[in-house]
């Protein structure tokens, strides 16, 4: 990790990771620590918001927790809404993972400096990281790391 405070984008799937013992809590508990300790500063989208208000009380109250100075919130606009729609017009992936893509789209548009998550069929795989990137390039925005939580960290 940067001596500078990263911007990371956080799909509901590393917060949801703190109790689902198939995203390895282990995995993701450090990196929620570095958030804590004002190390890594989270970028949260409204779509996020509203995955963790359907989310079970224990996520949507370890939601609730995280440091108000280490949050930096962003919410949908066209342009994001557009990127997230070539995304699926481009076969990245399909309609029914428009939520997956519209987090893609989010953290493109801010520019963040990595998208962490534990969603490895739709967003951290290597094939479509390289069409994300490439829709990107073509879209004018820039390419855009994609991780899971652990690798952030190290």
């Amino acid at each position: 990790m940067r001596d500078r405070i990263e911007r990371v984008y956080v799909d509901n799937s590393v917060i949801s990771g703190m109790f689902d013992e198939n995203d390895h809590p282990e995995r993701v508990k450090p990196f929620w620590d570095a958030v804590f300790d004002g190390k890594i500063r989270v970028v949260l989208s409204d779509v996020l918001k509203e995955e963790v208000d359907d989310a079970p009380q224990h996520v949507r109250d370890f939601y609730g927790t995280i440091p108000e100075s280490q949050i930096e919130r962003i919410v949908s606009t066209d342009e994001s809404d557009a990127l997230a729609e070539r995304y699926i017009a481009e076969g990245i992936v399909t309609e029914n993972s428009l939520n997956d893509s519209l987090h893609v789209a989010l953290a493109s548009v801010a520019g963040v400096d990595v998208l962490v998550s534990f969603n490895c069929t739709h967003i951290v795989k290597l094939n479509r990281i390289r069409r994300y990137n490439a829709i990107n390039v073509l879209s004018g925005f820039s390419q855009i790391e994609i991780r899971t939580p652990d690798e952030v960290i190290q």
